[in-house]
């Protein structure tokens, strides 16, 4: 062929970071929401084995609260994924967390997947969604679904008003990301230290003026968060023999 080899377009790596530095008390379990089993099985660990299991991921980067540290390493050896995991430190609020996983990476770009470890029951082909949107150019990814309940806007205990439920989704993760641009995003969120708190790391990117696409989410993807959430999972997981 006639192509230098400078020419030759390679594929980004794709890098997952899942966030499990949280505390999740409102779970009320006696451990990080991370560590909490479902079936014998952790939820960190479960995320990990997602992300090896997608077929589209390089590395992952867990984010541990140093305490628990020598725990996060003895279920990253358990998966025995097939991809290399690492562990980083993650900060006190999870866009501390992010912003140290998106340091830690030493790709100049990349395509990045940020996941929540207590979403564990997401399947793999959903983290495939996200990813393909963005190595086919999106600059970000996010899957959404159908709100069920009409959503009422409140201040002071009393209706503002009711948005038209047609047009609102509920967000999930993975989000998926070009590196670059939220790297660039969250040094000028860092630097303008606007007025807004970023919710997810979408928000952020739509504060910076990127465009923000959405693939269909999965209602198996829902964050476990509350004593009835894990009723549930457990539940679903049965079924799936899981």
């Amino acid at each position: 062929s006639m192509t230098s080899p400078s020419t030759t377009k390679t594929n980004p790596r794709v890098i997952a970071l899942i966030a499990a530095a949280g505390q999740g008390t409102r779970l009320g379990a006696d451990v990080p929401k991370a560590y909490v089993e479902l079936r014998g099985r952790t939820l960190l660990e479960r995320s990990v084995r997602t992300m090896a299991n997608s077929g589209l991921v390089d590395e992952v980067i867990v984010l541990v609260s140093p305490a628990m540290e020598g725990e996060a390493g003895g279920i990253v050896k358990r998966v025995g994924a097939n991809i290399p995991v690492r562990l980083v430190h993650g900060g006190g609020e999870r866009a501390d967390s992010i912003w140290a996983g998106l340091q830690a990476i030493p790709d100049e770009d990349a395509v990045v997947l940020i996941h929540d470890a207590a979403r564990a029951l997401t399947p793999p082909a959903m983290v495939r969604g996200v990813a393909k949107r963005v190595l086919e150019g999106a600059p970000a990814a996010v899957p959404v679904v159908p709100v069920a309940d009409t959503i009422k806007e409140v201040a002071d205990e009393a209706v503002l008003s009711t948005p038209d439920r047609s047009r609102l989704r509920a967000v999930q993760t993975p989000q998926a990301f070009r590196l670059s641009a939220l790297r660039q995003a969250n040094l000028d969120y860092w630097r303008d230290q606007p007025d807004f708190t970023a919710t997810d790391d979408a928000s952020l990117m739509e504060w910076h003026g990127q465009r923000v696409e959405t693939v269909p989410g999965d209602i198996l993807a829902f964050k476990i968060t509350t004593p009835t959430d894990l009723t549930l999972a457990h539940a679903l997981a049965e079924e799936q023999h899981d």
